[in-house]
């Protein structure tokens, strides 16, 4: 509008062309400013709104919408699929030895790349759900930004990278045995929420399987009196954030028939909590075991590190 109005104006071609460059270059950064306000406005009050952030400042355009695919301007579903990793990486270091910091670095590549390729997935699956849940109305998929076709393609990206990541570990081809379990797990997931009262649960199962990574990347092998109750801590804790997470979608998710251990739970608030309260002691209590089977632990100052952390 801008432009027609000023060529309107003007009756020298050459002129004109300066004056309209000149009159809309900034114009494009006021839009993209602005571009999700009516969403911002709406979603204020959840955890999950399109903020503007550096995606916005410094990826083009073009690649915005893969960007917000891969959530990667929402870093902490990286950090929870990392933790369990670094937990298992440390507890398998030699006593008096900081974990190995190859092994770190492969596993924050990881993580950071199937934490988006998880979330490609799940947003494929989800697409017509999505449109109808205020919290999730904006992603790409469900706005149309991206086709299913383009989000296949991109998946495939991810997942390639993904195994660069996983051939890289030492005992390659034992991480890869475990690495490649987690697969099925990893696609499932989403659907979950249409069939089970407990998909936390699954989610927890898939979230923490770098539990198992680190060992068997620092041993080629598999110490289950250790890692299975490292696991199950990682699996009681996840069940304790997402539920509190889920709680933003309750409305939705009963309007839609979708399932949630924030409705499985119950509406009574105290009975929500004590459960929540029941499932961090668990976790607490799995991590203590994880540590009392190692032999070559001191235990005090592990308890004492876990007690702190809890």
């Amino acid at each position: 509008k801008n432009e027609f109005l000023l060529r309107s104006s003007h009756g020298n071609a050459s002129r004109n062309n300066l004056f309209v460059r000149s009159f809309s270059a900034p114009l494009p950064e006021v839009n993209k400013r602005q571009r999700y306000k009516t969403d911002i406005t709406k979603l204020s009050l959840t955890s999950d709104p399109p903020i503007l952030t550096w995606v916005d400042d410094y990826v083009p355009s073009s690649l915005q919408p893969y960007a917000r695919l891969a959530r990667i301007d929402k870093p902490i579903g990286t950090w929870l699929l990392l933790w369990p990793c670094f937990w298992s990486t440390a507890i398998a270091a030699p006593q008096g030895c900081l974990p190995d910091p190859y092994l770190l670095g492969l596993f924050s590549v990881g993580a950071f790349i199937m934490r988006g390729a998880g979330c490609t997935i799940n947003d494929m699956w989800d697409q017509d759900i999505d449109k109808r849940v205020l919290r999730t109305a904006s992603r790409p998929l469900a706005k149309g930004d991206l086709t299913q076709m383009q989000a296949l393609r991109f998946l495939a990206m991810q997942l390639s990278c993904g195994l660069g990541v996983l051939i890289s570990l030492p005992n390659t081809y034992y991480c890869f045995v475990w690495g490649a379990s987690s697969l099925p797990l990893v696609v499932v997931y989403p659907l979950m929420k249409r069939y089970t009262d407990f998909p936390q649960l699954v989610l927890g199962l898939t979230f923490n399987w770098g539990a198992w990574m680190g060992w068997a990347a620092t041993h080629g092998s598999m110490d289950f009196s250790i890692v299975a109750p490292l696991y199950g801590a990682g699996v009681t804790w996840t069940l304790v954030y997402d539920t509190i997470y889920a709680n933003q979608d309750k409305e939705d998710d009963a309007n839609l028939g979708l399932k949630s251990t924030a409705l499985t739970f119950g509406t009574d608030v105290n009975k929500h909590k004590r459960i929540l309260h029941g499932l961090a002691i668990l976790t607490y209590g799995q991590w203590l075991l994880a540590g009392y089977s190692m032999e070559d632990i001191s235990l005090l100052p592990y308890a004492t590190g876990i007690t702190t952390a809890y």
